[in-house]
C-alpha cells in the first residue's frame, strides 16, 4: 500500500472542516428558524435541523470533500450508518466523560468537547476509508 500524500490528505481534512461548519450552520439556521421563527416544538425543530444538516453534509462530502470516484451502490446507506456509528461513539465518550471527569460546568464542558471531537474524528475516518473510498 503506497504512503498517503500528506498534502492531499491535509486538503481533504480542511475541506471536511469547512463542510462541517457549513452543514452545522445550516442545520442551526433551520432549527432556529423553525423553533423561534415558526414556533415549531424544539425537539421537532432540532430533528429537522439535524436532518437538513445531514443532507447538506452528504452533498458537500460527496462533491467537495471526497472528490474521488466512489461506488454509488450503497453510498447513502454507508453514509447513514456512519452518522449512526459516529453518534454512538459520541454518546459513549459523553457517558465515559460523566463517569471520569469531575462534576460541574467545567467537567461537563470538557466531556462535551471530547464527545464532539470523537464524533468528528469517527465520521471523518469512516467517510474517508469506507463511505467515499474509491471502488474497483
Amino acid at each position: 500500500m503506497p504512503a498517503p500524500d500528506l498534502k492531499r490528505e491535509a486538503g481533504t481534512v480542511a475541506r471536511f472542516g469547512l463542510a462541517g461548519l457549513a452543514n452545522t450552520g445550516f442545520g442551526l439556521a433551520v432549527i432556529l428558524g423553525l423553533e423561534l421563527g415558526l414556533g415549531v416544538e424544539r425537539h421537532l425543530a432540532n430533528a429537522a435541523g439535524y436532518a437538513a444538516g445531514a443532507l447538506l453534509g452528504f452533498v458537500l462530502n460527496r462533491r467537495f470533500v471526497f472528490t474521488g470516484p466512489a461506488s454509488e451502490r450503497g453510498l447513502k446507506t454507508r453514509y447513514l450508518l456512519t452518522l449512526a456509528v459516529a453518534f454512538a461513539v459520541n454518546q459513549g465518550v459523553l457517558t465515559a466523560g460523566a463517569a471520569i471527569l469531575p462534576a460541574g460546568d467545567l467537567g461537563r464542558t470538557v466531556a462535551q468537547l471530547c464527545a464532539l471531537g470523537s464524533y468528528t474524528v469517527t465520521q471523518f475516518l469512516l467517510m474517508r476509508l469506507w463511505v467515499f473510498r474509491a471502488r474497483s
